[in-house]
């Protein structure tokens, strides 16, 4: 099976590692080659760190499986192709024209958004029923969870397919039946991460005590005000405005603290400066 990743960001390099180490062979197409450079070393780095874990045995066993490129002429080979560029609707309906002329007529198509409407891209193609949304978690290689939405149009056998696809990459899935904003696991997460948000910026606590709580009340591994840096602040406004434009429901308005972070450039992790502050 030969798949192409769209995308040579955080995500698409996720999507690719964990496709390689499930010994498919992946092709990640970016722009440039600068960016194709960065993907690799970001992939390099997880593997080495899965080596000293005794997670894998080789990084370069996993490297043979994927190939780097900047040639969207190589989506001509592919048996599934997914879209992982950045969460702007205008951005993948026209990569998704692109794949429609050059994909192969049982290609399955899918897209990597966390909350844009399935159905909207699926519309710019001639095989609205071979899209599928196949929303990773990051980062892809240690979050187990795969969400798989259903567009309008999207068929049974294409739903088949797309689970036995995140079956081979060891993922566990939940499945959006309809194609509403913020599909199922991000309708419930984002008007909880805007609310710690709000909580900051009102003084009502610190992002430490906020995600501390979290930790030690609910049961989770990391607050979710750390959660998002990791993510990047940018990618969650994106999101939350999705919601709130889909639903035309202020309780999905974003918190005017976490628009203003984004404006100043703070974006989490990536940045060195989001809600917390990195080396």
């Amino acid at each position: 099976m030969n798949i192409c990743i769209v995308g040579g960001g955080l995500m698409g390099s996720g999507i690719g590692q964990v496709t390689a180490q499930a010994n498919l062979n992946v092709t990640i197409i970016d722009i440039t080659d600068e960016s194709l450079e960065i993907s690799k070393k970001r992939i390099t780095d997880s593997l080495e760190r899965f080596v000293r874990k005794n997670r894998i045995e080789s990084v370069d066993a996993v490297l043979d499986n994927i190939t780097f490129s900047t040639e969207m002429n190589a989506l001509s080979f592919a048996d599934v192709i997914i879209e992982a560029v950045p969460e702007k609707l205008d951005l993948k309906k026209g990569i998704f024209e692109q794949i429609d002329e050059l994909a192969k007529e049982d290609c399955l198509l899918a897209s990597n958004t966390s909350c844009l409407s399935i159905t909207e891209i699926a519309s710019v193609t001639s095989r609205p029923e071979k899209v599928i949304g196949m929303h990773f978690f990051s980062p892809v290689p240690m979050m187990p969870l795969l969400e798989i939405v259903k567009g309008y149009k999207t068929s049974e056998e294409t739903y088949e397919r797309a689970r036995e696809l995140g079956e081979k990459l060891g993922k566990r899935m939940v499945v959006a039946q309809k194609d509403y904003p913020g599909f199922l696991m991000n309708r419930i997460w984002l008007p909880m991460v805007n609310e710690a948000c709000y909580a900051v910026m009102e003084g009502v606590g610190t992002p430490e005590e906020i995600d501390q709580g979290f930790i030690d009340g609910y049961g989770h591994t990391m607050g979710p005000l750390k959660t998002i840096d990791m993510a990047g602040l940018d990618i969650t406004l994106w999101a939350l405005d999705a919601l709130y434009e889909g639903f035309n429901d202020s309780k999905y308005r974003p918190c005017p603290l976490l628009k203003k972070m984004v404006e100043a450039g703070d974006l989490g992790r990536k940045t060195g400066k989001g809600f917390y502050t990195y080396n």
